[in-house]
C-alpha cells in the first residue's frame, strides 16, 4: 500500500507540474500577444516567429554578401591605393613624384597614359626622354605594380593606365595630408606619345608669368586654377642640376645645393620647407621671397596672382579645395583628336594587337 501510495503521489505531482507549465505558457503567450498588438494592431502573432527569423536570416545574408563583394570600381580604387600607400610608406618622396607624373601625362595631349610608353630603339621615341622628363619623372614601377594589382585583385575589370595615374595622384595627395576628391574612371590609353609636345606644352622652371598663363590657358585653365595647380610644389624635390642653372632659380632662394661643384641627378633641392607634407607652406615661402624655382617666385610679381598666393597662404582649406577642383579638371583633359586609343595590358607598351596594326 505504501508503495502504491507513493506512485500515486508522484503521478499527481507530475500532473500538477504539467498544468502549471501550460498556465505559464498561456500567460506568456497572452502577454506577448497583447504587447505586440499595442505596437501594431495588425501584427499576426501566429506568423511572428517565422517572420522575425526569416528577416534576421535575410539581413545576415545581405551583410555577408556585402562583406565578400566589392563593386568593380571600388575594387580598383582599393587595389591602387594599397600599392600607392605602400610605396609612399617606403619612400615619402614618391607621393610628389606620382602627382607630377599624372600632371606631365595630362598636360601633353591630354590624360592618355602617353608618358608611360617606353622608347623602342630605332622605331619609337616617347615622352620619357624629352628634356622636361628625362632623368626627372619617376614612379613608373609603382604604376606598373598598381596595374598588376588591379589585374590580380579585380578580375574581368578593365582599367586604363591613364586611370591608374589619376587614382595614384589623388591617393598621393591624400596620403601626404591633402584633401581627397572624386576620380571618374573611363580614360583610355594612347597608342603613341608626343616627344616634342612634352618639350613645348609642359611649364618650365624658367618660364615667366606670361608664358605660364598662356600654357595653362591653352588647356582651358583660369589664372586661379594655374596658381592652385602649381601648388603641387608644396611637396617634393627638384634636382640640383636644375636649380644650379641661373635662369631656373629664384636668385634670392636659400639653396641646399652646392652649385660650385658638378651636380648629378641624385642631388636634390626641396621645393618648400616641408617637402613631404601637403600643406600651404609653399605659398608662405613665396610670400617670403623663398620660392625655389624662378617660375614659382614670379607668381608674386603680378597683382592678380600675388593676391591668390596670399589667399592660399592664409587659408589651407581654400587652397585644398581649389587644388582638388583643378585636379579633377586636369584629370579630365581629353586625348588629342584622332589619336588611336586602347586599354593597355602593360602600361609601358601598346598592346601586341595594336603594334601589329601600326
Amino acid at each position: 500500500m505504501a508503495f502504491g501510495a507513493s506512485h500515486l503521489s508522484l503521478a499527481l505531482s507530475l500532473v500538477a507540474l504539467a498544468l502549471a507549465g501550460v498556465a505559464i505558457y498561456r500567460n506568456t503567450y497572452e502577454a506577448m500577444n497583447m504587447g505586440l498588438q499595442k505596437l501594431s494592431p495588425n501584427f499576426d502573432l501566429s506568423e511572428s516567429s517565422v517572420s522575425i527569423l526569416t528577416l534576421n536570416n535575410n539581413v545576415d545574408q545581405q551583410n555577408s554578401h556585402k562583406l565578400s563583394q566589392q563593386s568593380p570600381e571600388s575594387c580598383v580604387f582599393s587595389a591602387v591605393r594599397g600599392v600607392v600607400d605602400s610605396a609612399i610608406d617606403t619612400e615619402r618622396r614618391m607621393g610628389a613624384s606620382l602627382i607630377r607624373l599624372h600632371f606631365h601625362d595630362c598636360f601633353v595631349d591630354g590624360c592618355d597614359g602617353g608618358i608611360l610608353l617606353d622608347d623602342i630603339a630605332g622605331s619609337f621615341q616617347g615622352e620619357q626622354t624629352s628634356i622636361p622628363n628625362n632623368n626627372s619623372v619617376r614612379g613608373f614601377a609603382v604604376i606598373a605594380q598598381a596595374k598588376q594589382s588591379v589585374k590580380d585583385t579585380c578580375p574581368n575589370t578593365s582599367v586604363s593606365c591613364a586611370d591608374i595615374l589619376a587614382i595614384a595622384a589623388r591617393d598621393s595627395v591624400v596620403k601626404l595630408g591633402g584633401q581627397t576628391y572624386d576620380i571618374a574612371l573611363g580614360r583610355r590609353d594612347a597608342r603613341t606619345a608626343n616627344f616634342t609636345g612634352a618639350l613645348t606644352q609642359l611649364p618650365a622652371p624658367f618660364d615667366n608669368l606670361t608664358v605660364q598663363i598662356t600654357k595653362f590657358s591653352d588647356k582651358n585653365f583660369t589664372v586661379r586654377e594655374m596658381v592652385a595647380l602649381v601648388g603641387a610644389h608644396t611637396v617634393g624635390f627638384t634636382r640640383c642640376v636644375t636649380v644650379c642653372v641661373s635662369t631656373n632659380v629664384n636668385p634670392a632662394a636659400r639653396l641646399s645645393c652646392n652649385c660650385s661643384v658638378t651636380q648629378n641627378n641624385t642631388n636634390l633641392q626641396q621645393l618648400d620647407t616641408t617637402p613631404t607634407v601637403f600643406d600651404k607652406v609653399y605659398y608662405e615661402d613665396l610670400n617670403r621671397n623663398q620660392g625655389i624655382l624662378f617660375s614659382d617666385q614670379v607668381l608674386t610679381g603680378n597683382t592678380t596672382t600675388a593676391a591668390i598666393v596670399t589667399t592660399y597662404s592664409n587659408d589651407s582649406n581654400v587652397f585644398f579645395g581649389d587644388f582638388a577642383a583643378a585636379m579633377i579638371k586636369m584629370g579630365n583633359l581629353p586625348p588629342s583628336q584622332g589619336v588611336q586609343l586602347e586599354i593597355r595590358d602593360v602600361c609601358s607598351r601598346v598592346n601586341p594587337s595594336s603594334l601589329a596594326s601600326m
